[in-house]
């Protein structure tokens, strides 16, 4: 399956509480994005909350875009990607 980061902004900001609220909008993104077969692996929050850089797999970027507008989430840029993992090079 492919991978893409996928980025965001939020002007006000994202603020996701860490309790049972937070944990019910996280699986509702999930299960939104698996109708459009589409799995968020991750984020990455800047400090300010205002970018959001998540990585995603999909069949496709429109899938993803489906998926954020499903969701009612804003999308900036979708760029494909492979993982480098330094690890790799240490057999």
């Amino acid at each position: 399956m492919p991978r893409y980061m996928v980025e965001r902004s939020f002007q006000e900001g994202l603020r996701i509480p860490v309790d049972e609220e937070g944990a019910r909008a996280c699986a509702m993104v999930a299960d939104t994005n698996a109708k459009r077969g589409v799995t968020w692996v991750h984020s990455y929050v800047s400090d300010d909350l205002r970018k959001t850089y998540c990585v995603y797999d999909g069949p496709s970027p429109d899938a993803i875009r489906a998926a954020a507008q499903d969701g009612n989430l804003p999308i900036d840029k979708i760029t494909p990607v492979l993982v480098l993992d330094p690890y790799f090079y240490h057999g």
